[in-house]
């Protein structure tokens, strides 16, 4: 083409393409100077489809009393309320302001930004028949009938719950005056937030929350990305007793407390009717107080978790990558709970291998009073398995074992565990309080050394409490399976299966109080005495011999022989040291072992049969010694003064078939 024809059609598109563009720029111009014009009327009927498109997405009645435009962008919206349908008002605002961009309009998609709301009230109410928001988190659409036959699915609740607040969180939104309460027969909540801003996914306020009567003051920051399901929240308490938990004092009897806690939601799945929640929580000063866990406040300075958990229909785990960190220390746990068709808990807990002084500076404050400056060198770790089908409770599977490498104590702490290598005083408690104090050492007149105490004795209370005593360490993992077995049966606490060593520390070192804290320590204190040989085995059946109790008052092997038989220890026979080993588990009631005759009951007489038939198995006793022995002792003294209020006769009553776990020795249980 002639090069001149080119250059002329050139600027003939361009100048076309010049008026084009030049009436589209006037064309737009006048679609934004029209609809600047009638914008008012463009806004309420923006309202009114708003209004529209939330009351056919929820049964609520949407009011909003007033919209007009202040300014060229900013929008104000007076007397707003949430009215779900037959149902009390949930939201009520005196007013919004926010900015509009005339753009959106223009495109038909309008959007809000900028939203400031002053006065609002969030009132959640909840009867016996019905609640206010309940519409907020139903199924979307209609739902066949629950079968009852199946559990509630939670991680679909709560997945539906995460869902919908996710949704509903405003790019910027600054909330004055803003006041939630929740209000039931059972428990009222009020919230009051005096300035909330939410700007491009930072969150910041301060509050304060009454619970009935209690009332927490804190202040909250985080950040929240609805796109990806992404919260996390620090709350730090502006009060010096902490921040406190709720109606935990009022349901369990407990106090817990906090001084800052910082939560995260990192990632949501749900697949397969399943939700797996991950995240981490952290938290400053715990503190507990429950009579049943400890004598006064518990307390971790620092506690974490990393948690991957699991909800499903009948279902709740906390998985394999779950990680709690108390103070210094790091165990990884692994829980599952099951509760179709039957009731199952499985539960796997260890520790990574920790320095000796971090592990015990790690221990809880006020669980573990007896260890307080305990310092040690090597390295401890922990492993615990435990399972049970509660339809099938002789399931249950447990053990547990502390593991020591290189493990040497170098200084001990509050108590000397050494105490018992040498005399020492002992003081005996009666319901919290100091009965009496007494020498356990050759000063005691009452003392009885090893070697003065009737084999019978020793052999049957070994026979009957811990016939491994000289060969295990402290535990027998049967006796403690089976007291487990026994106590979920009767839905009590009615065994403890506590060895020699167990009974001896609690005697020696800790209160009789049934508290975990106790009961946790016993068994630490009893694994650093037995694996690090602190005492000798001889030396602990001496002193539990001459300490445990024997009846009123009464104390000691020496001062059991007297009450009962006006005998010495040593001078003690077969059915004698029967007896008194009959009573170790209950010396108070050891009245009950004899009817007013002073013959022994169908119950000791069977413990009689029983033990000596062990005994004569392991070649403890003669044949000799089993064929001579008849169910009766000979009561001397001061307890036949208390026992025999009739003239004495024989016993010719049968041997009663008693429930044989009464009175089994551990090491038989399995």
């Amino acid at each position: 083409m002639n090069p001149k024809i080119q250059a002329f059609l050139n600027s003939k598109g361009a100048k076309i393409a010049g008026k084009v563009a030049a009436v589209a720029a006037v064309m737009l111009l006048i679609t934004l100077t029209v609809v600047f014009i009638f914008r008012r009327n463009i806004l309420q009927f923006v309202v009114k489809e708003v209004i529209t498109r939330v009351e056919r997405k929820y049964p609520v009645d949407l009011v909003i009393g007033k919209a007009d435009y202040v300014g060229v962008k900013t929008v104000i919206m007076r007397d707003i309320a949430v009215i779900p349908k037959g149902a009390d008002t949930l939201f009520t605002t005196d007013s919004v302001d926010a900015e509009i961009s005339l753009w959106t309009i223009f495109k038909g998609h309008v959007v809000f930004s900028d939203l400031k709301i002053a006065n609002a009230f969030l009132t959640a109410r909840k009867t016996k028949n019905q609640n206010n928001y309940g519409f907020l988190i139903r199924k979307k659409t209609p739902a066949a009938p629950r079968d009852t036959t199946q559990g509630r699915n939670y991680g679909e609740i709560l997945n539906r719950v995460i869902e919908t607040a996710f949704e509903n969180v405003p790019d910027a939104v600054t909330f004055r005056n803003l006041l939630v309460t929740y209000e039931s027969e059972k428990r009222n909540i009020r919230v009051d937030m005096p300035l909330l801003t939410v700007e491009d996914g930072d969150i910041s306020t301060s509050l304060t929350v009454q619970t009935d009567s209690l009332i927490n003051r804190m202040h909250v920051d985080g950040s929240i990305n609805p796109d990806d399901y992404q919260l996390s929240a620090n709350l730090y308490t502006t009060d010096t007793a902490g921040i406190r938990i709720p109606y935990i004092k009022d349901k369990y009897g407990a106090k817990l407390s906090f001084d800052s806690l910082k939560v995260s939601l990192t990632d949501k799945v749900y697949r397969k009717n399943r939700l797996t929640i991950k995240g981490e929580g952290r938290m400053n000063k715990l503190l507990v107080n429950h009579p049943k866990i400890a004598d006064g406040d518990v307390q971790i300075d620092k506690g974490a978790i990393d948690y991957v958990v699991t909800i499903g229909e009948n279902y709740y785990s906390l998985d394999t990558l779950s990680r709690v960190t108390v103070n210094k220390m790091v165990v990884y746990p692994q829980a599952r709970f099951i509760t179709k068709p039957s009731k199952r808990v499985a539960l796997k807990v260890y520790s990574a291998q920790t320095e000796a002084n971090d592990f015990f500076q790690s221990l809880p404050k006020g669980m573990f009073e007896a260890l307080e400056g305990i310092k040690a060198q090597g390295y401890l770790s922990y492993k615990m398995n435990f399972y049970v089908d509660l339809a099938q409770i002789d399931s249950l599977r447990f053990n547990s074992d502390l593991e020591g490498k290189n493990f040497t104590i170098l200084q001990y702490g509050k108590t000397d565990l050494r105490e018992m290598n040498q005399p020492f005083e002992h003081t005996v408690y009666e319901y919290g309080k100091p009965l009496r104090t007494f020498i356990v050492g050759p000063q005691n007149p009452n003392f009885t050394p090893y070697n003065q105490i009737s084999n019978y004795l020793k052999n049957s209370i070994l026979t009957s409490e811990d016939y491994g005593f000289f060969k295990h360490k402290g535990f027998h993992e049967g006796a403690f399976r089976h007291s487990m077995i026994t106590n979920l049966k009767e839905k009590n606490f009615t065994r403890g299966g506590s060895t020699i060593s167990m009974q001896l520390v609690k005697n020696v070192f800790l209160t009789r109080k049934k508290t975990v804290a106790r009961k946790v320590e016993e068994m630490l204190i009893v694994w650093l005495i037995e694996n690090n040989r602190i005492t000798s085995k001889q030396r602990m059946y001496e002193v539990y011999l001459n300490i445990i109790e024997w009846g009123p008052n009464v104390y000691g092997v020496k001062e059991a022989s007297r009450f009962f038989f006006e005998k010495y220890p040593s001078e003690l026979n077969l059915a004698e040291s029967l007896f008194l080993t009959s009573i170790i588990p209950r010396p108070k009631a050891y009245r009950y072992s004899f009817d007013a005759y002073g013959n022994l009951r169908s119950r000791p007489r069977y413990f009689f049969k029983l033990i000596s038939g062990i005994m004569l198995r392991r070649g403890l006793i003669s044949r000799e010694d089993y064929d001579n022995l008849y169910p009766h002792v000979n009561l001397a003294g001061r307890a036949r003064d208390l026992i025999v209020t009739a003239t004495p006769q024989p016993d010719t009553t049968a041997v009663d078939s008693l429930q044989i776990d009464l009175v089994t020795p551990i090491d038989l249980l399995d």
